[in-house]
């Protein structure tokens, strides 16, 4: 099995690129009060290795319910499609947030797989969000 242990120069590269926010729900390292953590984009349980390619930062949230999944069921449709890839993939050409910023909607299969998955829009985060949009803090701008 391949090591998971990721070099603190590749971190705060991966870090840098992802802006310092989730590649799923873009929250910041600033709104979760803590640091994110690095994501393997295909796990390593999957032969995912730790190098660039197959990192970002996702929350604890977005990666605990993440876990070991690649793909996923699309609620619309029905297909197990791939997830949502924040390195490869563009988030506004799969998700939009509704009109007062406290949910993610999927746009496409990928997008609406990765909203169910990874529970983008469970209860206690769209709590936080209504906070954070009166505060003026939310939804991020691109």
């Amino acid at each position: 099995m391949a090591s998971a242990r990721v070099p603190e120069a590749l971190r705060q590269k991966v870090a840098e690129q992802a802006r310092y926010r989730c590649g799923y729900c873009l929250r910041s390292e600033e709104l979760a009060g803590m640091p994110m953590t690095i994501e393997h984009l295909v796990p390593i349980a999957e032969g995912g290795l730790s190098v660039e390619e197959n990192l970002w930062l996702a929350c604890n949230r977005c990666n605990g319910f993440k876990g070991a999944l690649t793909s996923a069921r699309d609620p619309d449709i029905g297909d197990t499609v791939p997830l949502f890839n924040p390195r490869l993939d563009v988030w506004v050409e799969h998700f939009e947030w509704n009109s007062d910023g406290t949910l993610i909607i999927g746009k496409t299969p990928r997008g609406r797989a990765t909203v169910v998955a990874l529970q983008l829009n469970n209860p206690e985060i769209v709590v936080a969000r209504r906070l954070w949009v009166s505060a003026g803090w939310w939804p991020p701008q691109e």
